[in-house]
């Protein structure tokens, strides 16, 4: 049996969004603009209110965001996303991918990902999953039983697989927490893809992101844009999500049938680190 090691996925390549942003050191505590601007020792300035750093309103609104995710029993999501690669002389290359995600909660997943570099399937039936390369033939398949949220971080930390998108079925669990936002502010209202939604910042540690979400009783995720501030060339990746909250699937939709000719390879550990 070949040996191969189980390749990171589109969503790493082009540093978009499938992780969750990392927790940050402590905030410094917010000063008022106002106060810096007034004279010192102005009575007046130093009454004016601090303002909020972290809007809980917005925090509510992702938070509901999570709770209406977490309670879709199937759904089918397209996903563009667009990436940004800086030179060494500053220069930005774009690069872009999609991914097609069939969910059925809570263990049943189908991702296909294509790019002009890579093609790659995912598949998750609850008990095998599998991930194959069209061009290459070839597939890695592991034993394991259980959500998706879990199965998206198990990926990750022992292959370092990504799932696109993994976000989807953290937000709204402890896996996402909110208590490590440093800022969260109401940026209005857009449209994506032809839907009003709801415009929202946030700052966590060396990221920037924000997140369009659709307005009304089906608050699903349109857009989202991350900012890496850790460079200063501030690269960031663009997701754009289009749902469909009632998909049919077929008994095969989430089973795996490798072609005749296909070669299966072993999933490769990632190398314990100290």
């Amino acid at each position: 049996m070949a040996r191969i090691p189980a390749l990171t996925l589109l969503v790493i390549a082009l540093a978009a969004c499938s992780s969750t942003p990392p927790a940050p050191p402590p905030a410094a505590p917010a000063s008022s603009a106002a106060s810096a601007a007034a004279p010192a020792g102005s009575a007046q300035a130093q009454a004016q209110p601090q303002p909020k750093a972290v809007d809980p309103a917005v925090i509510q609104a992702l938070n509901d965001m999570g709770k209406y995710l977490q309670s879709l029993r199937q759904f089918e999501v397209f996903i563009d996303l667009s990436g940004e690669r800086v030179l060494q002389d500053g220069q930005k290359l774009q690069h872009t991918a999609t991914a097609d995600l069939d969910v059925q909660r809570p263990d049943r997943l189908r991702a296909r990902m294509r790019s002009a570099r890579s093609q790659r399937d995912l598949i998750y039936d609850g008990k095998l999953v599998t991930l194959y390369s069209p061009a290459q033939k070839s597939y890695s398949q592991a034993e394991f039983s259980d959500n998706l949220g879990v199965l998206a971080q198990r990926l990750r930390e022992r292959f370092g697989v990504e799932i696109p998108s993994a976000d989807l079925f953290l937000w709204g669990t402890p896996a996402a927490p909110v208590d490590n936002i440093e800022s969260a502010m109401n940026a209005g209202q857009d449209i994506v893809g032809g839907e009003l939604c709801d415009h929202y910042a946030f700052r966590q540690g060396q990221l920037d992101w924000q997140i369009w979400i659709a307005a009304g009783n089906r608050p699903v995720p349109r857009k989202l844009v991350i900012t890496n501030r850790s460079d200063e060339a501030r690269p960031q990746s663009v997701t754009l999500y289009k749902w469909n909250l009632n998909p049919k699937f077929g008994n095969s939709a989430f089973a795996f049938m490798p072609p005749k000719d296909a070669r299966k390879a072993e999933f490769v550990p990632l190398k314990a680190t100290r």
